[in-house]
């Protein structure tokens, strides 16, 4: 498996190294696909509306991985101050929103399925919706105040500062939603593959999930790699035509003298 490093690296082995991960994440995805369509039994009482459990629950699951890397890269940028982990948390937050809204969709369609009702004020839906509606707020904020201080989000130390610290702030809610059906009378089920003791699901079932989050985390770094880099590329665009200008404009008061 390519490391992080060849991932975001913007040469042909970084190239080399996308491809590579796209082949595994595909892979990966087709199993997931014939093991949950084919092989897992459907659910005894929610019958085939239950195999929507291999889209809903690995993106939730890669979705809390993505606002943990936001945590992460931003606590990295405070102590190191290294802009490339600000781009990375950014990143990771774009990938977060998209994910928590693919669970908020596919839960809301599951819990039409099985409870009659597309939204219910259920804990872990309400908490949910709180936490993309954070993360949302962080990727506002970045750009609100990039335009403020005339910077670049993602290229601006005091952009990047007040935007890890949001960050940071935000990962707060993750744990809410995740132990939100055990703190507080709710309509999910509690956990059944991390349960004390033997897990009470099918074998099938558990490898179908166990390929969809590995598919899912696989793609979801893919994804990173290739957002951080296209960050990367445009800054650097950006820079070589802030100093073009600034050279073609020196060049012309050179002339008026």
């Amino acid at each position: 498996m390519p490391t992080t490093a060849d991932l975001t690296a913007d040469n042909p082995r970084g190239a080399h190294a996308r491809r590579t991960t796209a082949w595994i994440a595909g892979g990966l995805a087709a199993a997931a696909g014939l093991t949950g369509g084919l092989l897992a039994p459907a659910d005894a009482v929610q019958g085939q509306a239950q195999r929507l459990m291999y889209l809903h629950v690995p993106a939730a699951w890669v979705a809390y991985l993505a606002f943990a890397a936001v945590l992460a890269a931003s606590v990295a940028h405070l102590i190191g101050g290294d802009l490339r982990w600000d781009r990375i948390a950014r990143a990771s937050a774009e990938i977060g929103v998209a994910l928590t809204t693919a669970a908020i969709g596919t839960g809301s369609l599951w819990g039409h399925l099985v409870w009659g009702t597309w939204w219910a004020w259920d804990p872990r839906l309400v908490s949910t919706a709180l936490l993309l509606l954070a993360y949302i707020g962080y990727l506002a904020l970045r750009r609100a105040l990039a335009e403020r201080v005339g910077g670049t989000d993602g290229g601006d130390r005091r952009t990047a500062r007040v935007a890890a610290l949001a960050g940071i702030a935000g990962f707060l809610l993750v744990p809410v939603v995740h132990f939100s059906v055990l703190w507080w009378r709710s309509l999910h089920q509690q956990a059944t593959v991390l349960a004390p003791g033997q897990p009470p699901i099918d074998p099938r079932m558990a490898l179908a999930l166990l390929l969809a989050v590995a598919a899912a985390s696989t793609g979801a770094l893919l994804v990173l790699a290739h957002r951080t880099l296209r960050l990367e590329r445009r800054l650097a665009v950006a820079a070589e035509t802030s100093t073009t200008g600034a050279g073609t404009t020196r060049r012309g008061l050179a002339r008026v003298r």
